[in-house]
Parts: C-alpha cells; sequence; structure tokens
C-alpha cells in the first residue's frame, strides 16, 4: 500500500498535486484555527473543479464549486469583527461556537432521512456503487463545510465520522492513497478537536467580562 502510495504522488500532474497540497494545508491551517486556511482552500477546490469538469465528473465539479463558495464565505466570516452595543471592539476575530446536543440529534435525523431519500434515488435510478454510503458522507459533507465556516467546535466530531466512512469507502475502491489523505485527515480531526476546545476553553473568561460590561 505504501509504495501505491508514494508511487500515486511521484505520477501526479502539476496541478493535481497542487490542489491536494493545498487540501492537506487547509485542514492543518483549519486545525491551526488560521484564517489563511480559507484561501488555500479556494485555491485548491478550484483546481478540482476545473479537473473535474475536464473529466467529466460533472457532480463533483459542482461539489467543489460548492466548497469554492464556503470558502468565500467562510474567509469573510472568520474577518467579522465582534462589537458591543457601544461600537466596542471586542474581538477582532469570529470566537468558536458550539451547539446543544438536541439540536445536533435534530439535525443529524434530518441530514440522515434525507440521506437514505438520496442514496435510495442513486441506489435504484443510477449505476452508483455504496450509493447509501456515498451518498451519506456527502450530504454530510456539504452540512459539515457550513459548521466550520461559522467555527462551530463540533464540527471535527462530524468530520471524524465522514473521514472514517470514507476510508472503507476508498478502500472498498482501489483508492488507497486517496484512503491514505481521508486517514490523515482522521488524525486532523482528532488535532483540531484537542486545539478548538482549547480556545473555546480560554476565550469563555473573555465572553464573561465582556457580557459583564454590557451589563453594567
Amino acid at each position: 500500500m505504501m509504495n501505491n502510495i508514494v508511487d500515486y504522488f511521484v505520477k501526479l500532474p502539476f496541478w493535481e498535486l497542487t490542489a491536494v497540497c493545498l487540501s492537506i494545508a487547509y485542514v492543518v491551517l483549519v486545525a491551526q484555527n488560521n484564517r489563511w486556511c480559507w484561501p488555500a482552500a479556494l485555491i485548491s477546490t478550484l483546481i478540482f473543479t476545473i479537473l473535474f469538469l475536464d473529466v467529466s465528473l460533472l457532480m463533483e465539479s459542482l461539489l467543489n464549486l460548492y466548497y469554492m463558495a464556503m470558502a468565500v464565505y467562510g474567509w469573510i466570516h472568520w474577518h467579522r469583527v465582534a462589537r458591543d452595543n457601544t461600537g466596542r471592539v471586542l474581538s477582532d476575530e469570529l470566537p468558536i461556537a458550539r451547539w446543544t446536543w438536541q439540536l445536533h440529534s435534530k439535525l443529524i435525523f434530518l441530514l440522515s432521512g434525507l440521506s437514505l431519500g438520496l442514496g435510495y434515488l442513486m441506489e435504484n435510478y443510477t449505476s452508483a456503487d455504496y450509493a447509501y454510503l456515498d451518498t451519506f458522507t456527502t450530504v454530510f459533507a456539504v452540512f459539515t463545510t457550513y459548521l466550520v465556516t461559522i467555527k462551530l467546535l463540533e464540527n471535527w466530531l462530524y468530520w471524524f465520522v465522514i473521514n472514517s466512512l470514507s476510508v472503507f469507502l476508498y478502500l472498498q475502491k482501489g483508492l488507497e492513497p486517496t484512503a491514505a489523505l481521508a486517514t490523515f485527515n482522521i488524525l486532523m480531526c482528532v488535532i483540531g478537536w484537542f486545539k478548538w476546545q482549547k480556545i473555546y476553553q480560554q476565550q469563555q473568561p473573555q465572553i464573561s467580562t465582556d457580557n459583564a460590561i454590557k451589563l453594567s
């Protein structure tokens, strides 16, 4: 497997290799809570959009167009300045947020229902392999990309599950190098979770102080 991975990267065309490297840079920078992750994402998805279009993978190309739009949105949203009612700047960057587990449960239920519905259509009306699993990972990847743009801590848990399922899917299709990239992303999910959780805990005293100032 390792020989296949090395051989894969050695033989990659320049633009595809560039896109892969930028994709890796994006994940690493997101884990570091670094807003420069979004330019890396924008350029890599632009390249992938063109590459997939060139080989007639239209749905993959459309998906990467969505990722491009999210990269622009993420760059703008992460730059959002937080101010109090008097206009005083509280923070020059978007704080990490959390949602309740009740809300996550409802969203998971809805997205799972959507995945089953779309999976049924893919299974019965297309030649797709692993239709339900492929649809599940795609639907949740679209949703979780949005969670990254709003700096939701739990995005790392979603990505952990998505990438874990993707490793199985890629291995079943003989895509060992892609499975290796997904495995790397699983590791980054663990690192990203702990780094963002630490930042979230550190920002709580500041938020409490700011709220007290606003109420005084």
